[in-house]
């Protein structure tokens, strides 16, 4: 088999703004003496979705232009249709299949319309949809126990959200109000939602609106690939002192953080730095927030939470996403003492915990230890990292493969020593590997990071089909 390594040779005056510069990289393909890649082929599923009868993806296109946001953007070209979802695959208008590596954005956890999911939605959707919490319902008690106990030490309040976004202002607003601070510490690189307080803690350029965003504070990112002290997190953690010690009175409301940032890269944090940033946060009275919105509910395989992967409780954790397999459904989880704070006024949320919500969750998270999906995510995961590492090995475009369980990234860069994002070649690998019938994301700061969330029913035989298809598409380039 003929197999290709792509070498560059660089111009000074090369352009990475448009596609052309594929051919003002100049690379070389040198072959060796196999036969060429042959193109890869989707493993077999046994399912095929009913004939769609729908509006084509031209007119749901036009209908979006005319009467939805025009913020919302698409990936592709041609956008996709996607019509069906069965496990961990997708169909789109005319019935061909393509494997879901980004699986709704780390949303989809345990499979597109798995059966014992749909089956207690269709069951409580029958029974009652949606009353209110100053009723009783057993299904919001029932989830909330369940939740509780995946929880480590004193944290086993619940209270239900819709989304990701609403946890984590409703967390940073108990931070205050427990501690009497404003001051919240997040890190640069960050994503933790598009409202108000979420947006000010939130830290790239390109998902803030110019609208008042105060008491936050951006501490320097452990990255370990990009950052200034390598992988060295209590160095970073410094800096959470130095902000404590120079932007605050000496007391601070708290801190916020994902284990490992999602929109921001597929980025973990420095080994050590949780704890050595709790550290500083706790001598100043704050609390620790722990966003698991993409990195909790098992995704990451060797833990069920990514803080744990650092040794740390954190004082609340938030999530969302995966909790509810695509269902609108977040949490806030904390200590009875500090859930006491929202007693001092009415605190009400008119959707969170309904029973059609809980009750989904519920199934998902027996879905999970049912068909120990954890532990899937943990070998599967573990195994296409080791791919993907592999590629990185052949490839000089492949800057970084990072990331645990099935939350994986991988950096594009034009060259490895200056790390130079490479943006266009990311967006034409995700259309040729579309194309081959593989979706994947991409995020970063530059968004030059593919970002591989699939459900976590992945197979070996899946991850195979992804990464050749990513092999195959990097050596046509």
């Amino acid at each position: 088999m003929k197999r290709f390594i792509t070498k560059r040779v660089l111009s000074s005056t090369n352009s990475l703004r448009s596609p052309r510069c594929f051919s003002q990289l100049a690379q070389k393909q040198t072959p060796l003496p196999e036969n060429e890649i042959p193109v890869p082929k989707l493993p077999p599923f046994d399912y095929s979705p009913p004939p769609y009868t729908g509006p084509s993806a031209e007119e749901i296109l036009a209908k979006r232009k005319e009467y939805l946001s025009p913020s919302l953007f698409h990936f592709f070209s041609k956008p996709l249709n996607v019509v069906d979802g069965k496990m961990q695959y997708l169909f789109d208008e005319n019935g061909r299949r393509y494997l879901d590596g980004f699986g709704g954005i780390a949303t989809v956890c345990c499979g597109h319309c798995h059966p014992d999911v749909v089956d207690a939605i269709v069951k409580q959707i029958n029974r009652i949809q949606h009353s209110t919490v100053l009723y009783l319902n057993h299904a919001i008690a029932d989830f909330a126990e369940a939740l509780a106990s995946k929880m480590p030490g004193n944290l086993k309040v619940v209270f239900f959200t819709n989304s990701g976004t609403e946890a984590n202002e409703l967390a940073m607003m108990i931070a205050r109000l427990y501690t009497g601070c404003q001051d919240i510490i997040s890190l640069r690189n960050a994503y933790h939602g598009n409202a108000a307080a979420t947006m000010g803690a939130t830290a790239q350029s390109v998902w803030k609106f110019n609208v008042i965003q105060s008491g936050v504070h951006h501490a320097l990112n452990p990255d370990p690939y990009r950052g200034v002290f390598g992988s060295d997190g209590e160095k970073y953690a410094k800096d959470v002192q130095d902000i404590i010690d120079f932007g605050t009175t000496g007391h601070v409301a708290g801190f916020i953080s994902e284990a490992i940032q999602g929109v921001g890269g597929i980025i973990e944090l420095a080994p050590g730095y949780l704890p050595a940033a709790y550290g500083s946060v706790k001598k100043a009275g704050g609390l620790c927030i722990s966003d698991e919105v993409q990195a909790g509910f098992g995704r990451i395989g060797n833990h069920f939470w990514g803080f744990e992967t650092q040794g740390v409780v954190p004082d609340i954790v938030t999530m969302a996403k995966g909790i509810g397999n695509g269902i609108p459904l977040g949490a806030v989880v904390t200590t009875p003492e500090i859930a006491e704070v929202l007693t001092r006024r009415s605190y009400f949320n008119t959707f969170g915990g309904n029973p059609l919500c809980t009750a989904a969750g519920l199934a998902v998270l027996k879905v999970m230890e049912k068909e120990n999906l954890q532990e899937n995510a943990l070998v599967v995961g573990s195994y296409l990292k080791k791919r993907l590492t592999e590629l990185k090995d052949k490839y000089e475009i492949i800057g970084d493969v990072r990331g645990k369980g099935l939350m994986l990234g991988v950096e594009l860069v034009t060259d490895r020593q200056q790390k130079t994002p490479a943006k266009a070649e990311t967006l034409h690998v995700m259309e040729q590997m579309k194309e081959l019938g593989v979706l994947i994301g991409k995020g970063g700061f530059y968004g030059n990071v593919f970002r591989i969330t699939p459900p976590l029913c992945f197979t070996k035989e899946d991850a195979d089909f992804l990464v050749d298809a990513m092999d195959y598409t990097i050596s046509k380039m």
